[in-house]
């Protein structure tokens, strides 16, 4: 058997530094390799070089650590199945329902701004039809109750006339000269009559009625409801009559002819 001669005592001490620098570069490896891995504190708690030797058996149970702690569970955990299709439906269902609340309040106030347009129409009608009324009411307060029968001349009065009963009185003026209502009522004869041609009668509320004679044309028709001082003929020449004027009558309840100049007095009107 051949013997290891020893080299010499240098050659045994720079083999022997040989290894424990590579030990020491294996130990440095296998520290990183365990700082990496979470066990940093071992490794830095040991400083001296030549602590820095593991046994076999520490080595195994790091492994087994490492190994341990990449398997171990780590929890319950959740996961999402996405259905793209379903969510984009709801997406849109969404939005429609968002669409259909905004239009729904835009009608909502179109439908109040439309009842406050009404509700203003209705109160400016109101009073507009409320100052009509009054203007109409004060009109007619204004509007007298009784005029004269025509303008022109008084020409013959009531009473006896060349042996005869004149029950009028006459007004004489140009052919086509307006005739009015003395006061309001209705035409309870409008046509032709025996001695005046033609004539009208107007029959007023308090029963009175009022004749008018010798007209040129009638301008209201029999059933007219008349009031003062509408035109209701003109005056004319027809029938007994020695020129244009106008012969006004005043029968009183019962049928009494009165003289027309004391009755129209009493109301107010001068002929």
């Amino acid at each position: 058997m051949a013997r290891h001669r020893s080299k010499g005592p240098l050659v045994d001490v720079i083999t022997k530094v040989d290894l424990d620098r590579k030990k020491a570069v294996a130990v440095v490896v296998a520290a990183g390799a365990l700082a990496g891995a979470g066990f940093a504190q071992a490794a830095t708690a040991v400083t001296p070089v030549d602590r820095l030797i593991a046994p076999v058996a520490a080595t195994k149970n790091l492994a087994a650590a490492m190994t341990a702690e990449k398997q171990a569970p780590q929890g319950p955990q959740t996961i999402h199945d996405v259905n793209t299709g379903s969510e984009a439906r709801k997406l849109l269902q969404a939005e429609q329902i968002q669409a259909q609340f905004h239009v729904a309040e835009a009608l909502k106030s179109a439908e109040g701004a439309f009842a406050q347009r009404q509700e203003a129409a209705k109160a400016e009608a109101a009073r507009i039809a409320a100052d009509t009324a009054r203007i109409a009411a004060e009109e007619e307060a204004k509007r007298p109750k009784c005029v004269r029968p025509a303008q022109g001349s008084f020409t013959s009065g009531f009473g006896a006339r060349w042996g005869t009963s004149h029950n009028g009185v006459d007004i004489a003026n140009a052919i086509g000269t307006p005739i009015v209502a003395v006061m309001d009522g209705t035409v309870v004869e409008a046509g032709p009559a025996s001695g005046f041609g033609l004539w009208v009668r107007v029959r007023h509320d308090d029963g009175t009625i009022t004749v008018y004679g010798h007209m040129n044309t009638i301008d209201v028709p029999q059933g007219a409801k008349v009031k003062s001082g509408q035109q209701i003929a003109t005056i004319g020449n027809r029938g007994q009559s020695t020129g244009p004027h106008l012969h006004f009558e005043v029968w009183v309840a019962g049928g009494q002819k009165v003289n027309p100049v004391g009755w129209l007095a009493e109301r107010g009107v001068s002929l």
